[in-house]
């Protein structure tokens, strides 16, 4: 029987109106000059040259190859912001800028800075993608095109799963009888990676596009784990996974396909599963009324991929139907992280 999930309160929403009636344009040009700002910051090694230490407007300049006239116009948004605060003369990270943007915090987020810049230039096809109800060119179509949007997009979803892996060791039981693992859409192979060295045990395969693996080998070269961990490039849709597995990962990945696709993997991965195995699935569930963060996700993905997020009544119908004997939710903490679902064979 699948469980329900229980009543949560809900948060007040973080995207709040900065304009008014009388001066409108605000609602437009605050968030583009503050996003514009941050990431600014990121591409030029701002908040990573703060991270030893507050520096001058001048020596940060100096640090961050730029000149002091832009360097103090950005630090003055940037301390508006909450980002910087000032120490006497100097300049320095906030404790949470410190955390999430430099290398030497909980984790470095500095990768989605990156690929937002990248990103930036594709928001302005969504108008088109409105229109069509489609984008005019999918996400993985344009990382073939571009294969620099691969490494720089598996690089922010590494961050995803570095923020992500204490949440999955604590969530998911892995039974001692547990031999292979299979991570659908694994890219970083930091999952896998993580579980391979608490566990013994295991082994894993990770299935992924060949523009997400192409750093992903070296990687598990550095971590001591090629004779554990196999790469399948290719398309997980039509890819040749194998059976036999007691474990399958299919994180932040079901929202890239459609309810059809989603149904077809589902009732491949129960198929591919041994007696007792488990399926750990990782999303952000839409519910209603949406929320600003459901909302605008559902948006980006109207443009990117065309797809969707889906409810948990729909994970929990189609994981039935295709023949797991129990479904369990798990919110995360904070729900901003979203949810894990586990469904057993």
């Amino acid at each position: 029987m699948a469980k329900k999930p229980t009543t949560l309160i809900r948060k007040s929403d973080f995207s709040q109106p900065t304009g008014s009636n009388e001066l409108a344009m605000l609602d437009v040009y605050m968030p583009m000059m503050k996003s514009s700002a941050i990431i600014a910051a990121g591409r030029l090694g701002l908040f990573e040259a703060l991270a030893v230490g507050p520096l001058s407007v001048a020596k940060l300049a100096a640090k961050i190859d730029s000149s002091n006239k832009g360097t103090a116009a950005l630090t003055d948004f940037l301390i508006a912001l909450g980002y910087l605060e000032k120490h006497g003369d100097h300049l320095a990270n906030t404790a949470s800028t410190q955390r999430w943007f430099t290398s030497r915090g909980k984790v470095d987020y500095t990768p989605g800075l990156l690929w937002t810049h990248e990103a930036w230039s594709m928001m302005g096809g969504l108008a088109e993608a409105v229109r069509g109800g489609h984008p005019e060119n999918i996400l993985w179509n344009a990382m073939v095109e571009k294969p620099h949007l691969g490494d720089l997009f598996s690089s922010y979803m590494a961050a995803f799963a570095s923020d992500l892996g204490a949440d999955l060791l604590k969530h998911v039981p892995v039974q001692a009888e547990y031999r292979q693992l299979l991570d659908l859409g694994g890219s970083h192979g930091l999952h896998a990676i993580r579980f391979c060295h608490h566990y013994p045990q295991l082994n894993a395969a990770i299935v992924d596009l060949p523009s997400a693996l192409t750093k992903t080998g070296k990687t598990i070269k550095n971590e001591g784990l090629s004779e554990r961990i196999d790469l399948i490039p290719g398309d997980l849709q039509e890819q040749n996974w194998g059976i036999n597995h007691d474990l399958v990962f299919y994180l932040s990945v079901a929202h890239n396909h459609t309810v059809d696709e989603n149904r077809l993997v589902f009732q491949r991965i129960f198929n591919s599963l041994n007696p007792g195995g488990l399926l750990v699935i990782h999303e952000y569930l839409t519910k209603t009324p949406k929320n600003a963060l459901d909302a605008a996700f559902r948006l980006t993905l109207l443009l990117e991929t065309g797809t969707q997020t889906y409810s948990y009544d729909d994970y929990s119908n189609w994981l039935t139907e295709a023949g797991f004997k129990s479904v369990e939710l798990v919110h995360l903490d904070p729900r901003e992280k979203g949810s894990f679902i586990l469904a057993r064979h």
